[in-house]
């Protein structure tokens, strides 16, 4: 490849256009007979990568941001801002593995439907639209509002609580966007969503299981609380609820597939059991609730979790329970 085109491509993540070609020397013969060989790939029209560039895209799982740029690439317009559910994929929030991987985007002046791409034409303020490298996307708190504005409100939440727990956003740039948003259609489900959002959730399943114990009517349970004895931390438990001394733990298989600070599946069960133990001898009631538990078994879980809720806790409390100000993002 020319140094003129190869710099061009490592400046749009290998991606190049018809144009940038043609300025290092190939002409459109060529690159139609470097596109038949198989040593370029057409990605758009007139928009181009090598496919060894391509093959090490897709092992890194980066093949979508390609996507994305080859649109944006292949549009040719500077006010165009890949958005909605792109940019969050982008921004590595949570996204329902079943939705589209159509190339959304977002135009103050022109709407467009094409192959695989979408733009929606709205208005866009300039610190709305942040550029990573050579992709302009909406920043992750305008992005979170236009996944609410169409998604359910439980993934709406999901995805916020995680942007929150990372702290690439903050609660109050948040409300700031929805606030932005509050007549446009949808509105009203992102100020929902927002509501619900609570960055101390740790996990998608915990944000779900959240979620499941309000829509049940039982009150709003602090989350991350600090139970210490004596002093000594015991546990810090995923969902608190302090009169009735009932702590809610959320188990997701990640946490046994995938241990944290290096312990093994084993060694974590045997850890969760002595943390349990630990907590019921200070008559603290735990309700532990895998995601299975989630769907058709809710019902039986949401009636236990009831009654305890609605049960007195101990009078002699030989514990403090503290709510800790923010999660904890873990990481391997």
């Amino acid at each position: 490849m020319h140094p003129l085109l190869h710099s061009r491509a490592e400046a749009q993540l290998g991606l190049f256009t018809a144009a940038d070609a043609l300025t290092a020397g190939y002409g459109h013969p060529e690159v139609q007979r470097l596109c038949r060989s198989g040593t370029w790939r057409r990605l758009r029209r007139g928009v181009y990568v090598t496919a060894s560039d391509l093959a090490a895209a897709e092992e890194a799982g980066r093949r979508h941001r390609l996507e994305c740029l080859a649109v944006v690439l292949a549009l040719g317009r500077p006010t165009t801002a890949v958005s909605s559910v792109s940019a969050a994929r982008l921004w590595g929030l949570p996204v329902r593995r079943d939705l589209a991987r159509t190339v959304r985007l977002t135009d103050p002046a022109v709407w467009r439907r094409g192959e695989g791409y979408r733009v929606t034409r709205a208005s866009m303020s300039p610190d709305e639209v942040v550029r990573v490298g050579p992709l302009p996307l909406t920043g992750v708190a305008r992005t979170l509002v236009d996944c609410a504005r169409e998604w359910d409100e439980e993934d709406a939440a999901v995805a916020m609580d995680a942007a929150l727990l990372s702290r690439r956003v903050s609660a109050r740039e948040l409300l700031e966007a929805a606030t932005a948003v509050h007549r446009w259609p949808g509105g009203a489900a992102v100020a929902r969503a927002v509501e619900l959002a609570d960055g101390r959730a740790e996990s998608p399943l915990e944000t779900r299981g959240r979620l499941r114990i309000v829509g049940a009517g039982l009150p709003r349970p602090e989350l991350q609380v600090e139970i210490r004895t004596d002093g000594r931390l015991v546990a810090v438990v995923d969902a608190w609820f302090d009169e009735a001394a009932v702590a809610v733990e959320f188990d997701g298989q990640v946490k046994y597939r995938d241990p944290w600070r290096d312990r093994t599946p084993e060694q974590v069960l045997w850890d969760e059991k002595r943390r349990e133990d630990e907590l019921r001898a200070l008559d603290i009631r735990v309700v532990r609730i895998a995601d299975a538990d989630l769907g058709s078994r809710w019902p039986r879980v949401q009636e236990r979790l009831t009654r305890l809720v609605h049960s007195p806790g101990p009078a002699d409390r030989r514990f403090t329970a503290t709510p800790r100000p923010h999660g904890l993002l873990r990481r391997a």
